[in-house]
């Protein structure tokens, strides 16, 4: 079916699904019981601690030359897949060995693996294969690639989000794998953190919605990971990984019970409701204590208070780590009693088949009582049932029809368009007049790979050679939306050296305006570890020297956290955040630049101002108590410019005084002031003035997109439920208290009574 964009919009404004105004709930999933525990009966030890182990594709690869080349042609070698699968029984493959592979390697992968699985295993188990689905199916060449969940989240659009994950799933699938390690639910609330743009930014609210949408899109409304086109979604990583003291990945956090309950529980608590089937744990610690290791955290939290029903699986060799890294194993066997004492049903060994001997090893001597084994096993099984693995776990090869179709990139290009937010537009610079002469500059000008950074057909993403090269640079889209005559290039500066900024400063003179295209290089984990949240001097120097040419500088930044502009925000004519927008996100930067596209995106995190002030959005009061401490950033959260105007008025309740366990219908009229059509999020925002822990400025509770013509209004009305009034209490519990409350919604403010 096609879908023309001004529907497109319609049917992805937000609020279409109801998610803004719940996160979803429990929903029941066929019950598997009698299949699994007919198969554990007769199942073996060995064979079912072989369930539990899952190693990467590289241990059943044919050995390929050192350096491992960009592309090169991948095998498997059958007599180690046969040692893995015979031998050691393993339950699981993950990953890719290189770079992404085409659906016809994929489907030979897949089918080979599960021929040994099938027909030559005494039970005949399906082996479930995992891939890091990021922002599409990243690890399949070709395929529809979404921007990282950063720049979904500042589309404030559960809708499009929810199509992100259908157009995922289905293609993830086509590739004859059916499960996928996404989404993240960390809460962004460290900008230091490299894996800060696979969250949907700091507020746990919107990271919940647009989560639970994305779970929706995976595994279908009702959870039917079934369907050909459906996978099993990931919920990672469990729990407080985004909070690193130091910023570092993979590095000690330190969270009181209270603060992780309030900020960081709800994303996986609304998930685990909305029917996720599986769970991936936290690499490092919280308080001093592991998560790997932790039966608080991963029995008695996760499974115990929260319901979670599926299957916990380890990060990448996060057990042996336990003994290596963390210490708090003498040995590598006593790293894996206390994983999988503490919850975890699968290892992620990933390298070897350790995992599988020593706990074949701790169960025999009764440090590991069967029980354990057998409760990890069946929610192993009951996944792999649900998937419909055991009637066909081969790739169903009519998915192919519809791999990347243009009905798929068009939603792609939607939602990149959606992403970008415009945070400063001086005088109405923009939109640029369509014979504008544009002198184009900067590290991020000319490559796709800043555009997708980390998780993109390479673990890194920086791989340029193997992007797509149907997709336009920034460069080059805005050479083909300006015509090539009207664009000079000139590079600048690299991301860390200056390299001809005196010609980029005299091709300056010729242009009407400067395009200063600015970020970061693709990266992805530990190796995206930084020293400075600052952008590098070099490119300061560059847009510094670029500025006093007087020539107006539009600054487009592509990158996956906010680095600081401060020393040249003041005299950018214009700023526009494009985060990491996929591989049409060249094509939507100059959509916008022209006019094409109206810009509706808006922040989902607050964008520093100085590296030492991290204050977030929803601060405590006493964090903006004077003029010395307040919140001031660069731009806050929620913020974000359009090319038209909107008008606040009317904001109503329906009742001041609530008595306990009463709704509230909050409603304002919105209006579009402007010339042009365009989308504006509204955003409803509740403080309770007084609690018996100190309140919150503000949280946001409501939010929902919506279209409007030149001149048009309309009314919205969001609901309140009890809940939306509670805050995490002194007894570590959600807490409800009599008082006052504030509402606000853009300019506008009321005030109600809880008795």
């Amino acid at each position: 079916m096609k879908i023309s964009v001004p529907t497109l919009l319609v049917l992805m404004s937000a609020g279409v699904l109801g998610l803004t105004s719940a996160y979803g709930q429990s929903i029941p999933k066929p019950d598997f019981t009698a299949q699994v525990d007919k198969l554990l009966a007769q199942m073996t030890v060995e064979e079912k601690v072989g369930q539990m182990t899952q190693v990467t594709i590289d241990v059943v690869s044919k050995d390929m030359p050192a350096p491992l080349q960009p592309g090169a042609r991948h095998q498997l070698d059958p007599a180690k897949l046969r040692t893995a699968i015979t031998k050691y029984h393993v339950g699981s493959i993950l990953n890719v060995m290189g770079s992404a592979y085409s659906v016809d390697h994929w489907h030979e992968i897949i089918t080979q693996i599960q021929d040994v699985a099938t027909r030559e295993t005494r039970l005949k188990i399906p082996v479930i294969y995992g891939v890091d689905a990021i922002h599409g199916a990243n690890y399949t060449t070709g395929a529809t690639i979404f921007p990282q969940s950063l720049g979904m989240a500042a589309t404030w659009n559960p809708g499009l989000m929810r199509r992100d994950g259908e157009i995922t799933a289905y293609e993830v699938r086509a590739s004859g794998i059916p499960w996928n390690f996404n989404p993240v639910l960390d809460i962004g609330r460290q900008p230091l953190w490299p894996r800060l743009f696979e969250t949907f930014g700091e507020d746990p609210y919107l990271a919940a919605t647009m989560g639970v949408a994305y779970v929706r899109g995976l595994e279908g409304e009702e959870n039917q990971i079934n369907q050909k086109d459906k996978v099993a979604a990931c919920l990672k990583h469990y729990l407080g990984y985004s909070f690193p003291h130091t910023g570092k990945h993979r590095t000690p956090a330190y969270i009181p019970e209270i603060m992780l309950r309030e900020y960081f529980l709800p994303t996986f608590k609304a998930a685990v409701e909305a029917g996720a089937h599986t769970v991936m744990v936290n690499s490092s610690e919280i308080n001093g204590v592991p998560v790997h290791a932790s039966h608080y955290y991963l029995t008695e939290l996760l499974r115990d208070e929260l319901g979670f029903e599926g299957f916990v699986v380890s990060d990448w060799a996060d057990i042996i780590n336990l003994h290596t890294r963390e210490r708090v194993a003498a040995t590598p066997k006593e790293a894996v009693r206390q994983a999988v004492m503490a919850g975890i049903a699968m290892s992620m060994v990933p390298l070897d088949f350790s995992f599988y001997d020593h706990l074949l090893a701790l169960v025999r001597e009764g440090a590991v009582p069967m029980r354990r084994i057998d409760e990890a096993v069946g929610r192993i099984l009951r996944v792999k049932f649900a998937l419909g693995l055991f009637e066909n776990p081969y790739p169903d090869k009519t998915l192919r029809s519809k791999f990347a179709s243009p009905e798929f990139r068009a939603v792609a290009l939607q939602a990149a368009r959606e992403s970008l937010v415009l945070l400063k537009n001086q005088n109405n610079l923009l939109p640029l007049a369509p014979s504008t002469k544009l002198l184009v500059t900067g590290p991020t000008a000319d490559k796709l790979s800043v555009l997708n950074g980390g998780w993109t057909i390479t673990w890194q993403g920086n791989e340029e050679s193997l992007y797509p090269h149907e997709h336009h640079t920034i460069l080059e889209a805005l050479q083909e939306k300006f015509g090539k005559p009207n664009v000079t290039h000139v590079p600048g500066a690299s991301f860390q050296e200056e390299i001809d900024v005196a010609a980029a400063v005299q091709a300056a003179q010729s242009a009407q305006a400067v395009i200063l295209c600015l970020g970061e290089e693709a990266y992805c984990e530990t190796p995206g570890n930084i020293m400075d949240l600052s952008l590098p001097r070099a490119q300061l120097n560059l847009a510094q020297a670029l500025q006093q040419t007087g020539k107006p500088v539009i600054l487009v930044l592509a990158q996956g956290r906010p680095r600081l502009i401060r020393e040249i925000e003041e005299k950018s004519a214009a700023i526009l955040a494009a985060f990491l927008p996929g591989v049409q996100g060249g094509t939507a930067i100059a959509e916008v630049l022209a006019g094409e596209v109206n810009p509706s995106g808006k922040l989902p995190i607050t964008y520093p101002r100085h590296p030492n002030d991290l204050t977030l959005y929803d601060h405590k009061f006493s964090e903006q108590a004077s003029e010395h401490q307040s919140y001031k950033p660069q731009f806050p959260f929620g913020f974000g410019l359009s090319y038209t105007t909107f008008a606040y008025s009317d904001l109503a309740l329906d009742k001041t005084r609530l008595k306990p366990g009463e709704a509230l219908t909050v409603s304002v009229t919105v209006k579009n002031t402007g010339t042009r059509a365009g989308q504006e999020i509204v955003q409803l925002y509740l403080t309770d003035l007084y609690a018996s822990i100190t309140p919150h400025n503000q949280r946001l509770k409501r939010f929902e997109k919506i279209p409007l013509a030149p001149g048009e209004s309309r009314r919205v009305t969001f609901t309140l439920q009890p809940q939306d009034l509670s805050f995490i209490g002194r007894e570590l519990k959600p807490t409800i208290e009599p008082g006052e409350f504030k509402v606000a919604v853009g300019p506008l403010a009321q005030q109600f009574w809880l008795e």
